[in-house]
């Protein structure tokens, strides 16, 4: 990933409202939430959410997919774990101070790791 990238991504959740609904899209997992559930939890009126909805989307952090005649937003963990692992490459010169982030050093085993993480807190 280049740092242009990155910051675009970092831009996109420095917002409270788009860092909220992208957590709130993180703990739903691979199934999502639909607009109007997201509003619901998060007390965000149909075009402030639609907005920050379509800023996440166009920067790639999270998808929409046409359900019927609504439209179902997740996570997309793919971007989230290029990003992790951006932010978490050569930390402290390779050496194991974070061993979350050594624990999944790829962007797959991160992605998978991260699934797994907000997956066990969903149930829990």
């Amino acid at each position: 990933m280049e740092t242009f990238n990155a910051a675009e991504l970092l831009a996109a959740l420095g917002h409270e409202a788009r860092l909220a609904v992208f957590r709130l899209l993180v703990e739903a997992g691979d199934e999502g939430l639909f607009p109007g559930v997201i509003g619901e939890q998060l007390g965000l009126v149909p075009g402030t959410l639609s907005f920050h909805l379509a800023h996440l989307s166009r920067v790639g952090l999270i998808q929409g997919r046409k359900e019927g005649r609504f439209i179902r937003y997740s996570t997309n963990y793919s971007t989230m774990g290029e990003l992790l692992a951006f932010l978490t490459s050569n930390c402290c010169q390779g050496g194991s101070c974070l061993p979350k982030a050594e624990a999944t050093a790829t962007t797959v085993k991160r992605t998978v790791s991260v699934q797994k993480t907000f997956s066990r807190k969903a149930c829990s």
